[in-house]
């Protein structure tokens, strides 16, 4: 649920020339996952990716009969590898904005996402603009949710951004943030844990129109066949068991 311009020193502009090679069969794909975005995609203490993701991914590979690996990867270097052709897919949270849609394409939405902000539990914390002047609000970087920060609320708030969200809420649970933007969902997550169990959402939810699909390289036959077995897994259960493995509601 990401998005910026420049991703790890390299322009999205830059990066759309970077692969004019031959499309690779769909029968073999490798696909990225960070493993920093409970319970999305995270790496366990096996070292092994696991979440959302990674079962959504799963159940993908095995409808369309592909021999997959799962790679973990940095958010920053997310795009570049994939035009680079370090990986075929990317299946890690990751928004739809028109900025990414002039250097890869996406599949179909596989859920949706709104935002939310976070603060302590009892504390009156008004959201609006004028309220949060002068406070200090976290968010990770290159996300829609640190971009919205910056393009609305850069003029009153003191913005902290982080490369990963965990390391976000732990500066939000140890009091050097007042409050936090985040994707709703993560953040549903981490307040059922010891550590958030202390915050809750604050104001409405920031309704962005924000879709989650999986990223292509550009021309890739890929986009239809991840399409169809998205299609399929909604169609037989098998999304709906995954989801309701981590929400009691459904994020589609």
């Amino acid at each position: 649920m990401k998005i910026k311009s420049v991703i790890a020193g390299v322009t999205l502009a830059a990066v759309a020339g970077m692969s004019t090679l031959p499309v690779q069969a769909a029968d073999k794909v490798r696909i990225a996952i960070e493993g920093a975005y409970a319970p999305f995609n995270l790496t366990n203490a096996q070292g092994e990716l696991e979440g959302f993701d990674v079962d959504i991914a799963n159940a993908l590979c095995a409808e369309m009969k592909a021999d997959c690996e799962l790679v973990q990867q940095d958010w920053d270097g997310m795009i570049p590898g994939l035009v680079g052709r370090k990986y075929d897919a990317i299946v890690a949270s990751m928004s739809v904005t028109d900025e990414r849609l002039k250097v890869v394409d996406f599949t179909d939405r596989y859920y949706s996402n709104v935002l939310a902000f976070l603060g302590p539990k009892g504390s009156m914390m008004d959201v609006s603009k004028t309220a949060l002047e002068g406070k200090t609000i976290g968010a990770q970087r290159a996300t829609i949710a640190g971009q919205h920060l910056e393009d609305n609320y850069a003029d009153t708030v003191t913005i902290k951004l982080y490369d990963t969200q965990d390391n976000a809420y732990l500066d939000l649970a140890a009091g050097r943030l007042d409050g936090m933007l985040s994707d709703k969902f993560p953040a549903y997550d981490w307040m059922r844990t010891a550590d958030g169990e202390g915050f809750e959402f604050k104001g409405q939810d920031i309704d962005i129109q924000d879709q989650i699909a999986i990223a292509i390289r550009k021309g890739d036959d890929l986009k239809a066949k991840f399409n169809d077995a998205l299609a399929a897994i909604r169609a037989n259960g098998t999304y709906d068991k995954i989801n309701a493995e981590y929400f009691p509601f459904s994020i589609y």
